[in-house]
């Protein structure tokens, strides 16, 4: 017998939710809308309704993403800060680090994902530009972005867990940020 599924009050919620709970414990590659919906207790074919399939799943988390993403940044004074604010999202927000990086998982027209992508680049520019006003700015925000994101990328593969020890890796960032950077201005 087969469990009875309702009607869901905020289906896609739910289920950007139980996706992003996949992602974080076995990755994007086990999504599955059908998966998803037994989940969130609804019928096989509702979570197709919000996001038509899984490119458009994926492309709605990181669309959220970079949007949780933009307005972390915007929150940083300065440009040290908000890498060390993008290393933070990217700890407290794995599943959609993970997603956000893929674009052969994503719909790369979709307009929801290319205007929050826009944001969080304005925001990681506009730290570039406060900090070295005078300087190439595609360059230094390529600089300041390939620091931010390796960092924490091997943070989140644990390939810094040695090299880190007990230290905080937000304090590590700060330093490294200073060393390759310059202090704030």
């Amino acid at each position: 017998m087969s469990r009875p599924t309702y009607h869901h009050g905020d289906l896609r919620r739910a289920v950007l939710t139980a996706a992003l709970d996949v992602i974080r414990t076995e990755g994007p590659s086990a999504l599955s809308l059908r998966d998803l919906a037994r989940r969130a207790g609804v019928s096989h074919a509702a979570p197709a309704h919000h996001f038509k399939d899984r490119a458009g799943l994926l492309t709605a988390i990181a669309a959220e993403g970079f949007d949780l993403l933009a307005y972390s940044l915007a929150e940083a004074p300065d440009l040290r800060e908000r890498g060390v604010r993008y290393v933070r999202f990217a700890l407290d927000h794995p599943a959609h680090f993970q997603v956000m990086f893929q674009p052969e998982l994503l719909r790369p027209d979709d307009p929801d994902l290319l205007a929050a992508k826009s944001r969080a680049d304005a925001e990681l520019r506009a730290g570039v530009t406060q900090q070295r006003p005078a300087e190439d700015t595609d360059l230094m925000s390529m600089a300041a972005w390939s620091v931010a994101h390796g960092f924490a990328t091997l943070l989140l593969t644990r390939n810094l867990d040695r090299p880190l020890g007990d230290r905080d890796p937000e304090e590590a960032f700060r330093a490294l940020a200073g060393t390759m950077f310059g202090p704030a201005r």
